[in-house]
């Protein structure tokens, strides 16, 4: 299930994108994303983001009636900018970050995200979303080199 965060969802969401990022993005300090946790935290509540819902376990488990619902990933957008997607590391190839994706694509018609040219893994997923890759540049905070994506629900036709 897919809804809007809420207040008491803050420590759960901070806590997937602290591990997500930690996990996805080796190649920078720890020390960075540590650095930024309690901005990020304390921006959520004011930003739009989208959680997603479920039970723990991969893609065919079966899960027993017992187990509580808990978040898995979340998007954060500020309008048509795309600040994270992130999915929890157990929770991952399952779904959920395409599922989070075709949410915001319903609700916007274009889409922007920066990611590091380094996490294939996610530079893959966006150019299966549709994503095409628009300028590269050096992030100041990181010195990393990025790509700015771009996605458009109907995209001008160019003769």
């Amino acid at each position: 299930m897919i809804r809007e965060l809420r207040i008491t969802d803050v420590d759960r969401v901070a806590e997937i994108w602290l591990d997500t990022n930690l996990q996805a993005h080796d190649f920078i300090p720890a020390e960075y994303w540590e650095g930024n946790y309690m901005a990020v935290r304390e921006m959520l509540p004011r930003a739009e983001v989208y959680v997603y819902k479920g039970k723990r376990g991969g893609a065919g488990v079966e899960q027993s009636g017992s187990e509580r619902e808990e978040i898995l990933g979340f998007i954060g957008l500020n309008g048509e900018y795309i600040e994270g997607i992130f999915v929890s590391h157990e929770a991952q190839s399952c779904g959920i970050g395409k599922a989070l994706m075709d949410h915001v694509k319903e609700r916007k018609q274009k889409l922007l995200l920066s990611v590091y040219k380094k996490n294939r893994r996610a530079l893959n997923f966006y150019r299966r979303e549709g994503f095409c890759v628009g300028e590269e540049k050096t992030d100041g905070d990181t010195g990393e080199q990025e790509c700015l994506l771009v996605w458009e629900k109907n995209p001008k036709i160019k003769t």
